[in-house]
């Protein structure tokens, strides 16, 4: 989007005989979902000149899903993700709303649909807050390692993860009554759902509402402070500045299930707006490396160096106009004013986006809750077959997008997916890099060194996999090495958390 700096210069340069680098690798990485490792590339002077976050798990969907009846996709795709199911199962659901020509969901089924996203959201921002987060956030990041986990938080904030876990469970209980069970479980048909609620399970959820409100303010409250304290720090930290992409509402407001592109520059001006979403391949374009499973995606009008962009919960709060909850409303406005004259660009202020969504997520269900189009009996409606569907939603890590072609048959004949993680991927890679250029003297490699790494990483909630969240059971080893191949250092961290050389 800008001009090069001479240090960009020289890392373009290096980028062309990454041979000539020194390398540290860090593998796995831990409390993110999925298995990957980073590879901190440098020069002759020890300066970090690239950062890469290498995905090693190979996902295959694209693939073997081909040849299959497009009515099975969104019960298929789902198993993505043991996290976040709900948002493959409705990307699907959406794509294939349209191979059977039906624009328009009914209002109980669109309803239906929007209360299961919302739910889905809520449980996975909690997870992912609570569990996987907040140890570095409460603890620091180069905290006792033996504290800074759940079991710490346990054992230091009972209340706190108690309340966590009940969050989550309420997210968990939407998307079972919804959609049959709490993982892998069926609500989207083609045109539709499956069913609708009846006033027993309303009553059901309703009866917690109050107190979900309540936690979801006070987590709320808890990101905000946790940022605030450290406030220079945590703006600094991990921080780029990139354009953001997010769905939005025809009004600009924020919309988490169906609504059009917008992409904003970091000065808040917006460079794509009010896009239908079917058009993303006008846009985007996807480079493939030879070091990770995971693509590149960049926005083509700026090249694959310049155009990187963000996507998430801080592109959301980033990108809308407004929100329509009054208490998300309200927490938005002063989320913003961090930076009056451009974008939130801190990569931590994700953790306080994420919390300001989860009680919009609740303030919604809560809407819906006393909407009796829940209870209606018209869940689906036809159309004329098509040959191609694209179904694009605001997963809880960003924009996800599913785009399928079938043939006369009904059967999948080619498969597009881009999940939220692979539009940040070119963001996590030089997250890392900022941090690690930081924090490095060349020398020795430290625990909380390899520690604040993680955390630029965690940031994101990355799905490295879109498979489940891993709590980092296996080994960790960091290594320096010389391009010769001799190892200057090693830090290792076994599965008990303790370090040696």
């Amino acid at each position: 989007m800008t001009d090069n700096t001479p240090t960009d210069i020289n890392r373009l340069e290096t980028a062309k005989h990454p041979e000539k680098l020194r390398r540290i690798a860090i593998e796995p990485i831990t409390r993110v979902e999925g298995h990957g490792k980073v590879t901190l590339l440098l020069d002759d002077e020890n300066r970090i000149q690239q950062a890469r976050l290498h995905i090693v798990e190979f996902r295959g969907f694209e693939k073997f899903i081909q040849g299959r009846p497009y009515w099975e996709l969104p019960v298929l795709v789902q198993r993505l993700c043991g996290i976040c199911p709900v948002s493959h199962h409705l990307a699907a659901g959406k794509a294939i709303d349209q191979l059977v020509g039906v624009d328009q969901l009914t209002p109980t089924a669109e309803k239906v649909r929007r209360l299961m996203h919302y739910g889905q959201i809520l449980q996975s921002h909690a997870l992912h807050f609570f569990h996987l987060s907040s140890p570095d956030l409460l603890f620091g990041f180069d905290s006792d390692i033996s504290q800074r986990n759940v079991v710490g938080l346990i054992e230091q904030y009972p209340e706190l993860a108690k309340q966590g876990v009940l969050l989550r469970k309420f997210g968990q209980e939407v998307i079972r009554v919804t959609a049959g069970k709490r993982i892998h479980g069926t609500c989207a048909i083609p045109g539709g759902v499956n069913k609708s609620l009846d006033s027993g399970e309303r009553d059901y959820l309703k009866q917690d509402l109050v107190q979900m409100i309540a936690w979801g303010q006070e987590a709320l409250e808890l990101a905000r402070r946790l940022f605030l304290e450290a406030r220079e720090q945590h703006r600094r930290f991990a921080r780029i500045d990139t354009p953001m992409m997010s769905l939005c509402r025809d009004d600009g407001a924020l919309e988490l299930y169906h609504g059009n592109l917008r992409v904003v520059a970091g000065d808040g001006s917006k460079l794509l707006d009010n896009i239908d979403s079917r058009d993303y391949h006008k846009h985007i374009r996807e480079q493939v490396k030879s070091w990770s499973y995971m693509k590149f995606p960049y926005l083509q009008q700026f090249g694959t160096e310049q155009g990187s962009y963000r996507v998430g919960p801080l592109a959301r709060i980033n990108s809308c106009d407004y929100i329509d909850t009054p208490l998300a409303e309200q927490a938005r406005v002063e989320f913003r004013a961090l930076e009056p004259d451009g974008l939130v660009q801190s990569t931590l202020a994700y953790h306080w986006a994420r919390m300001l969504e989860l009680l919009h997520c609740i303030e919604k269900i809560q809407q819906l809750l006393d909407d009796p189009d829940l209870l209606g009996d018209e869940l689906t409606r036809t159309g004329e077959m098509g040959s191609r569907g694209i179904g694009v939603i605001e997963a809880p890590r960003g924009t996800l997008i599913h785009d399928y072609e079938i043939n006369p048959d009904g059967l999948v004949t080619r498969a597009n997916l881009i999940v939220s993680t692979t539009h940040n991927n070119r963001a996590m890679n030089e997250s890392v890099r900022a941090v690690a250029a930081d924090l490095f003297n060349g020398q020795e490699i430290t625990e909380g060194m390899l520690n604040s790494i993680e955390v630029a990483v965690r940031a994101y909630d990355p799905c490295l996999s879109c498979a489940t969240h891993a709590l980092g059971k296996m080994p960790l080893v960091i290594e320096l090495q010389e391009p010769d191949g001799r190892i200057v250092d090693r830090l290792i961290k076994d599965t008990r958390g303790e370090l040696s050389r």
